[in-house]
């Protein structure tokens, strides 16, 4: 998937020699070597956390759910010891039972939330790494395009040309340089 910055990037990378516009091998290897080592620091600093956090997540909330699901059956079990016993005491496991479903559903609903909650702190932390990564790479980008000018300028010493040419060729290239 090529976004803005890396069509502009591969745009640039064939293009080599004095212009913007002629291949340049060198750059496009650079290009893919820092994409690569890129999507590298990512894996090890970004996605692997994540994942390994939210499956610790997901094996605490399997944890609370079998223990609600214990909870539950265990109040099955005092209801059906209770219902051998006077109406009294029936009327008193049922509440019990009542109450232990309603605590297991209120458990399991803060789990879920809890969890949400946390899954989205990991992905608003994982793009807010990705947005400073993607904010160094375009300051990169901008340092190459400032020595590309420097050298643009070096070329039009260089050729001797006659003062409006030198000023032709300066404008064209700022304006290259802005439209990028």
């Amino acid at each position: 998937m090529l976004t803005g910055l890396n069509l502009s990037i591969l745009i640039f990378a064939f293009e080599g020699g004095g212009t913007i516009i002629d291949v340049n091998p060198g750059v496009i290897f650079w290009t893919i070597v820092t994409f690569v080592i890129l999507m590298f620091i990512l894996k090890k600093v970004a996605w692997k956390p994540i994942l390994t956090a939210l499956d610790q997540r997901e094996s605490s909330i399997r944890e609370s759910l079998e223990k609600a699901e214990n909870a539950k059956e265990e109040a099955e079990k005092i209801l059906l010891k209770n219902q051998e016993m006077l109406s009294k005491a029936d009327e008193e496991s049922k509440k019990l039972v009542n109450k232990s479903r309603k605590y297991a559903d209120g458990l399991k609903e803060q789990m879920l939330k809890e969890s949400k909650e946390q899954a989205q702190k990991i992905v608003n932390d994982a793009t807010l790494e990705i947005e400073r990564q993607r904010e160094a790479a375009f300051e990169e980008l901008k340092s190459q395009v400032a020595e590309i000018a420097v050298q643009a300028a070096e070329k039009i010493l260089r050729k001797n040309l006659n003062m409006e040419t030198q000023k032709k060729i300066a404008d064209n290239f700022i304006n290259e340089i802005t439209k990028n």
